[in-house]
């Protein structure tokens, strides 16, 4: 008998992974994009000086509902607001003065 070779399959070499293009931004938009730097500068500084007034706890949504037969001016949300904060501070110092670390109902 003779020998038989056996039928030895080749491996497929390794695919080489194509390099990523780069993509080359147009002129016009390059210009445009220091423009949004500047705005969002801007709106960081709007943020950081809304950082120093209260943050909201009520929900205008909720409070124009609430309101029935009333338009409702863009002032009364941050002067609700303020009373708000206010009635916290209070009924908080009024838990202290009794001793307590928790603010109940009755100290408003």
């Amino acid at each position: 008998m003779a020998a038989k070779k056996k039928a030895t399959k080749k491996k497929a070499a390794p695919k080489k992974k194509a390099a990523p293009k780069k993509k080359a931004a147009p002129k016009k938009a390059a210009k445009k994009a220091p423009k949004k730097k500047a705005a969002k500068k801007k709106a960081a500084k709007k943020k950081a000086s809304k950082k120093a007034t209260l943050d909201m706890i009520i929900s205008k949504s909720r409070t124009k509902n609430a309101v029935a037969d009333c338009n409702v001016s863009g002032e009364f949300y941050s002067a609700l607001n303020e009373f708000v904060y206010g009635v916290i501070a209070q009924a908080e110092a009024r838990a202290q003065s009794n001793g307590r670390k928790t603010v109940r109902p009755q100290d408003l």
